[in-house]
């Protein structure tokens, strides 16, 4: 059994979803996004996102977080933002003693619903789905759920490969 918090960071929406997973079960625990006002500066905004975040961590007392890796942003600002959001969402995993691992979008994306390129509405339907919760209807916690999910399979996988055998090869 393992509690993943999944993180889909922004500086206006920063979504935030809980699983437990047991093997390929998986139970939905909780989610969210905190929210900012786009009048707030950048330090109001990253202080909100931290000490929120913080209550999550404290709430759930999870024991991975999975993040999304940056992404090519559509302007330098945008990107700068994400990445100090990024940064806090760190932070807090390592300050609460929660390991935390990167994956691409794409990557979420291809794992979760099959396609690379899938919309925001196929990502929220799969998580509907996968995790049976029929009144989802926040996107940047869906993205957060799906980034949890994916982990959850990811780390299953890893698990298996550990615990299977090695064979070797004798060498005369």
């Amino acid at each position: 059994m393992a509690i993943i918090i999944g993180l889909d960071p922004g500086s206006l929406n920063f979504g935030y979803g809980i699983i437990e997973s047991f093997g390929s079960e998986l139970r939905h625990l909780g989610h969210g996004v905190i929210k900012n006002k786009s009048d707030r500066s950048l330090p109001e905004r990253i202080l909100k996102i931290s000490t929120e975040l913080n209550q999550v961590f404290k709430t759930y007392q999870p024991e991975h977080a999975a993040i999304e890796k940056i992404f090519l942003a559509k302007n330098a600002d945008s990107a700068f933002k994400l990445g100090h959001v990024r940064g806090v969402a760190i932070l807090e995993s390592i300050r609460n003693k929660v390991s935390i691992t990167e994956y691409a979008a794409r990557e979420v994306k291809r794992g979760i619903s099959g396609f690379g390129s899938a919309e925001k509405s196929q990502v929220l339907f799969m998580v509907r789905h996968l995790l049976d919760i029929p009144s989802l209807d926040q996107y940047d916690a869906a993205d957060a759920l799906a980034i949890a999910i994916y982990h959850s399979q990811c780390r299953d996988i890893r698990l298996q490969l550990d615990d299977s055998p090695t064979h070797e090869i004798e060498r005369e």
